[in-house]
């Protein structure tokens, strides 16, 4: 009993482990996997990023020189990220809450 004590005026007296959620804003933790930026001026459209997508999110027109990323489909494993030569592609620390409409995000020149 009187660890047990002990254990109770140190958990009185401490900060408390969790956070109050809907009034405090835990961020983001560290290593986080966002949206995805490209960028257009970098990019020279060599279908990489088509091609290693797992789940097909990425679509390249190099006809119309633009990129269509569709966030329904990506599963966010960043490959496209990591093997992009160019380093057109860039993960954002945003990450957007659950939209109910499908919609693509279109990059252009």
């Amino acid at each position: 009993m009187p660890k047990l004590l002990g254990k109770i005026l140190s958990n009185l007296f401490s900060k408390p482990s969790t956070i109050q959620y809907p009034f405090e804003n835990p961020g983001l933790v560290e290593g986080t996997r966002g949206e995805l930026s490209f960028d257009m001026n970098i990019c020279d459209q060599c279908q990489d990023c088509e091609r290693l997508c797992p789940s097909g999110a990425i679509s390249v027109d190099v006809d119309e020189k633009k990129i269509e990323w569709d966030p329904f489909k990506c599963i966010y494993c960043h490959l496209c990220v990591d093997n992009c030569m160019h380093k057109a592609i860039t993960a954002l620390d945003h990450v957007k809450s659950p939209d109910y409409k499908l919609r693509k995000k279109i990059f252009e020149r």
